[in-house]
């Protein structure tokens, strides 16, 4: 009885110490996660500014390099004068993807709308009330941030346009939009924030939802609208929007006028602080009862006279928590110390086991070996649980989550291993790049369910056409996929190429109201024997244009650049 007493005299007190302590550092913790998210928040604004700043820059500078050049554009210069507006539309809808605009729009010498890209049915209004026109028709090219009747908040750049004789004939006018909910949506994913442009002081287009509807009509604080429309200020600080709590900044927009018309607002919400400030606590309460556990095991074993055996134990285990698997545990003895070392030792030799071959099977999928995964079997309980999710992790990581097929990362892994093998082989190397026909079209006529199951056919057709174990596809972005065939001329290419389009045309896809539709693709084919100096971006580049070139001439066609058959 006296020798339990005296455990109980020591154990009792350093157990309240130790729960003082652990809640101690566990408020400390808390505090302290708080502040460094307030700073983190702070600091992660500031970027989004900065990056904001070189966007709007970066979009100035698109629009006045867009209308600066298509106004030299000869043929732009012939269908101008002779206002031909299916010419310009065709022309300017090329122009919009290649020079990365949202829109453009070519009046007369008069200001008058020849075509509008962002509206092709609206034309022969004047424009010449917006400040871009009225100096590109006294000859000057210059850029504002302007809104017109259409596009509500942009900056564009005016350019004129002149005739062969130095007559000016039109003007041009390249804009990048902020009045879009798709543009905004892509602020937030630029800036993983909230997003709302406003004209005046309210919305005309905002991310944040509510009961899972877009918000519309938002109104500007009237204290913030002070700052940044009184004194034309940028304001960053504390905002509440719809009853929540942002971290917020406020760009205005500011016209030819020197007013400000417009503001860019982004706003990130302090809930996500707050949920993992709790979560912090929760985990640090919860570590700290596990860590007081093992104390208490370790002080009363220390009591027992076996101190010794257990700070060996102690030293190897600290080892393993601080992540060195490398250590020699010489594990004797059949008592409790020497099973709990057993144990250790065999925990470590799993950890070791487990580590090499997640080791092992990221430098396979590195390779583009992608059915390569380590194996389950080999470990038990809750480690095979743990490998079990570490395969679906990593097959998450390699494979497109809508068709199944591997993504367009694991296809650059492929890529490069296929490239280094031709290379050293002197053997060719074939890609095809396939785009679903008018998919946009599909989508708008029966919806993105169903679009989505389209292109998982596409995609199961695709793999299915692959007759070899080297062949390989993925989904390359979008309705685009993308095949590699090692080994394989551009006839061999060819004839896989019309393979494929020749099974998607007869494939059935599924539709609303319908038995089935027939959905095509086109196919751009690219073949190269690859040299030291080759470049592995301008072979995709020859696909690529081969899939333009059979877009431009009907689409379900398979085209072979014919400079590297």
């Amino acid at each position: 009885m006296h020798r339990k007493s005296f455990k109980f005299k020591i154990i009792i007190p350093t157990v309240v110490i130790l729960v003082a302590l652990v809640v101690s550092i566990n408020i400390f913790l808390s505090i302290r996660f708080s502040s460094i998210g307030q700073f983190l928040i702070n600091e992660k604004l500031s970027a989004i500014t900065n990056s904001l700043d070189f966007y709007l820059n970066e979009s100035e500078a698109k629009s006045n390099v867009a209308a600066t050049s298509m106004a030299l554009n000869s043929g732009v210069i012939k269908a101008v004068r002779e206002h031909d507006t299916e010419e310009l539309l065709h022309l300017f809808n090329v122009a919009c993807n290649t020079y990365r605009i949202d829109y453009f729009a070519i009046t007369d010498g008069e200001g008058n709308v020849l075509a509008r890209t962002h509206d092709p049915e609206n034309k022969l209004d004047s424009i010449a009330y917006l400040q871009n026109i009225k100096d590109s028709l006294e000859g000057r090219v210059s850029s504002y941030y302007e809104s017109g009747n259409i596009v509500r908040v942009s900056v564009h750049t005016g350019s004129p346009v002149y005739d062969t004789d130095g007559t000016l004939i039109g003007t041009i006018s390249a804009g990048v939009r902020f009045d879009l909910d798709s543009k905004v949506e892509d602020f937030k994913g630029l800036f993983n924030s909230e997003i709302t442009i406003f004209l005046g002081d309210t919305s005309v287009a905002t991310t944040i939802t509510k009961d899972g509807q877009r918000v519309s009509g938002l109104k500007l604080n009237a204290s913030i609208a002070d700052i940044v429309y009184g004194d034309k200020k940028e304001y960053m600080g504390d905002a509440e929007i719809l009853g929540e709590r942002y971290k917020a900044f406020y760009k205005p927009l500011i016209n030819f006028k020197d007013e400000v018309f417009a503001v860019i607002a982004i706003g990130i919400p302090m809930a996500e602080l707050q949920a993992e400030t709790n979560n912090s606590i929760r985990n640090g309460i919860i570590l700290g009862l596990c860590g007081l556990a093992l104390s208490i095991i370790i002080l009363y074993l220390m009591i027992s006279s076996i101190s010794q055996p257990i700070a060996k134990v102690s030293r190897e285990m600290t080892h393993i928590a601080n992540g060195n698997l490398n250590i020699a545990i010489d594990a004797k003895g059949d008592d409790e110390v020497g099973n709990l070392e057993k144990s250790l030792k065999k925990v470590a030799e799993t950890l070791q086991k487990l580590l090499s071959d997640i080791n092992e099977t990221i430098g396979e999928h590195e390779k583009g070996n992608i059915e390569y995964f380590l194996d389950a079997e080999d470990f038990l309980g809750d480690y095979r649980i743990l490998a079990e999710n570490i395969i679906e992790l990593a097959s998450f990581g390699i494979r497109d989550q809508l068709t199944g097929i591997p993504n367009r990362r694991t296809f650059d892994n492929r890529l490069d291993m296929e490239w280094e093998r031709a290379t050293r082989a002197g053997i060719p190397l074939s890609v095809l790049i396939l785009d679903v026909d008018k998919f946009k079209n599909y989508n708008d006529a029966f919806g993105h369910q169903q679009g989505d199951m389209a292109l998982q056919t596409v995609g199961k057709v695709i793999k299915q056409s692959l007759k070899r174990p080297i062949d390989f596809c993925a989904r390359w972005g979008g309705e685009e996929f993308i095949v590699l065939l090692p080994d394989t001329d551009s006839a061999g290419a060819k004839i896989i190429a019309e393979r494929i389009r020749a099974e998607i045309e007869s494939s059935i896809i599924p539709c609303s109201g319908e038995d089935g539709k027939r959905i095509t693709v086109s196919i751009g084919v690219g073949t190269q024997i690859p040299l030291q100096d080759s470049n592995v971006d301008d072979f995709i580049a020859t696909a690529d244009a081969a899939l333009y070139k059979a877009k431009e001439t009907g689409r379900n066609k398979v085209v072979i650049n014919e400079e590297n058959a």
